[in-house]
Formats: C-alpha cells, structure tokens, sequence
C-alpha cells in the first residue's frame, strides 16, 4: 500500500465523522410545536401579549386668536438737512468782513461775508460818469439831428454809446455784488473755515449753511418693494444717538432709477425738526408701514407642521385630531397669520404633533390647558 492509498481513506473516515455527528445534532435539537406557531406571540409569551388598545395621545394646544398685525418693511439710511448749502465766492479777494458766529442761526438775505471791493466801487464809478456822458451827448445830438445840423446816423451811434456804456456798468455793478456774500435761506451756519484777512481765491470753502427746521431722511429698499411704495405712505424713524423715540414720517419722493449694482431704490422721506434735535449725518432706522390688519387670526409657531409644499396644523375636534391644510401670512413674535383654513377660537395643537399619525386620533389636553378644558366642559354638562 502506498501512501496516496492511505491518505484518502484518511479523508474519507473523517467525513464520515463529520456527517454523524450532524445527524445526532439535529435529532436532539427541540423543535417548536405547530401548536405554538398557529397561536402567535400572545401564546408564546412573547412581549405586549397583554397589553390593550392604544389610549389618547397627551398634546399641548392653543386657541386661534385675533391680535392686530402690521406688514412693514425696515431699511436703514441717512439724515440730511432740508436745505443744505457751503457758500463759496464766486470771484477772488481779500475777507474784509464777517458778519456772524460760527453755529449761529441767520435770516435769508443777511450779509455773512465781505470782500475788499475798493477796485470794484471805483469801476462802478467810472462807469457810471461814461454813461452820464454818453446820455448828455445823445441829447445834444438827438437836438442837432432835429436841427439838421448831424446826420441821423450820428445820432444813432451816440445812442449805441450809451447802451454799450449801461452794460459797463451793469457788468462793473454786478462784479461789486459778487464780493458780498449773503444766506440763500434761513438756517444756521456751521464752523467758518477763514479769518478777516484772508485771501481766497473763487470756489474756495467758507462755511457751510444748514436748514434744520426738517430734516430729509434717504435710504434704500429692495427693487421688489419699489412699485409697493407710495408718496406720502407714513413711516417711523428711529436713531440711535436718541434711543427709545420714535419719529413719525412720510415718504416724500421715489427715485425712479433702480441702483443696478445693489438692486435697491432709493427713497426720500421728511420729519418735521421744530427743536432742531435731528442732526444731519444721524444713522437711522427706518421702519415703512405697507398694511395694517386689527383683526387678523393667528397661531404659535409651533403650530405649524410642514407637509411637502403644503403647511398644515392639528386641528382638535370633539377630541380628535384631524391634519388641516392652511394659508399664512406674515410671521411676527413667534405668532403665524392664517390666512385661510382657520376660524377664530380653533382649538390646533403646539406640541406632541410627532405622536400623531393619522386623522382621527384621540388625543388628551396636557397640563394646565388641559385641567381648564375639562373644567369648561363639565360645566357645559351641567
């Protein structure tokens, strides 16, 4: 006998054990009578073979109720004075004069600064004496003319010589009028940049000029609102450098341009400053008033179940819960406007909505909603 002969009856003996020891494992192992599986787990003993019908489902409600609701917008912006202005000179010269005091309130017309206007005057009255001149010579040659003594066409040229010499001095007189500088309007003058004495040359900065008996508030809305907005809609303005007040407004205009970098359009309101508290440059807060609804019906928040595209709340009849498809509105205070789908005094649940599957459940007010509900009810038996 060879040693592959002796290999293969080894394999084959160790089979055999294999396939014997199965055999006896399976003959001893319990098997489960039909008896037992035809009866279910309540016979078995299996977990919750005792256990009864489901009872109501404890949930927290609420009362649909009615509060006033206002749909506004907020926006911040800018104060700016009613009429601003930085006077500036028209012409060069030297400040001989200046008639006020830095932040003091001045009237329209009153003079605030004078140049030197000694050169000027003089031109004025050169031109004056030509024009004297000229008219004294038009005389004498409208009276030669008449005489035939000239010709007309004399006559006609010492007439355009005292045209020409009137505007001189309407052009000399008008020169002196720009060294003097006076307030376009009422208002208070700011913090003067010269002295008396100084020479400036035109265009240059001498004080600025505020009106401040209103104030001009400009801020932004987004493009969406922009055709929402009237002229004239009110509005309410808050600042922070006087906390806890509230102005009332009105829109005054609405730029009919629509800013293409922000997408936002830009709008002018107006508050009246008799105590001149509002200064120009103040941050501001504005809050626009689009609608306002005293009776509108509303819910908590919590109140509100998601379902896909559709908002639904738990609606609560005759102690059952039944899922109800509604419309809100505007959300303030962690209250939803219903719109449709609600009445007033509904009764919608606000928590335990989670515990609820399918229309119909009953369901058991917790807590201190629910001991005032069973009280109103058996007074309602009785």
């Amino acid at each position: 006998m060879n040693f592959r002969s002796i290999g293969y009856t080894a394999v084959a003996v160790v089979g055999i054990g294999l396939l014997g020891g199965y055999a006896w494992f399976t003959q001893k192992a319990p098997q489960k009578p039909k008896e037992q599986a035809a009866a279910g787990p309540a016979a078995a003993g299996a977990p919750g073979a005792a256990r009864g019908p489901a009872g109501p489902v404890a949930v927290d409600t609420a009362r649909v109720e009615t509060m006033q609701l206002v749909d506004d917008l907020n926006a911040v912006g800018t104060l700016r004075s009613n009429e601003s202005v930085i006077l500036r000179p028209e012409v060069p010269g030297r400040i001989v004069k200046l008639n006020f005091k830095d932040g003091e309130r001045v009237k329209k017309g009153q003079l605030l600064v004078a140049f030197d206007s000694s050169v000027n005057q003089a031109e004025v009255e050169q031109a004056r004496a030509e024009l004297n001149i000229a008219k004294s010579n038009f005389r004498r040659n409208e009276d030669l003319a008449q005489r035939k003594f000239i010709s007309e066409r004399a006559k006609d040229e010492s007439a355009a010589s005292v045209q020409v010499l009137d505007a001189k001095l309407a052009l000399a007189a008008a020169r002196l009028s720009k060294l003097e500088i006076r307030a376009p309007f009422s208002g208070v003058v700011g913090i003067r940049m010269v002295s008396v004495g100084d020479y400036v040359k035109d265009g240059a900065d001498l004080v600025n000029l505020e009106d401040l008996s209103s104030v001009k508030v400009d801020f932004r809305i987004p493009e969406k609102y922009a055709d929402v907005i009237k002229s004239g809609q009110g509005m309410e303005v808050m600042l922070d450098a006087l906390p806890g007040q509230v102005f009332k407004a009105r829109v005054d205009a609405i730029d009919p341009q629509v800013d293409s970098t922000g997408r936002s359009a830009l709008l002018r309101g107006h508050i009246d400053n008799p105590q001149a508290r509002l200064k120009p440059g103040m941050f501001a807060r504005v809050r626009l008033i689009l609608a306002q609804r005293d009776q509108a019906l509303v819910v908590p928040e919590e109140a509100i179940v998601p379902q896909g595209e559709k908002v639904t709340v738990w609606k609560v009849v005759d102690g059952r819960a039944m899922r109800t498809e509604v419309k809100i509105g505007l959300r303030r205070n962690a209250k939803a406007e219903i719109v449709a789908g609600l009445q007033k005094g509904d009764m919608v649940v606000t928590a335990g909505q989670i515990r609820l599957s399918r229309d119909g459940m009953a369901v058991k007010v917790s807590g201190a909603q629910g001991s005032k509900l069973d009280g109103q009810s058996i007074a309602s038996k009785q």
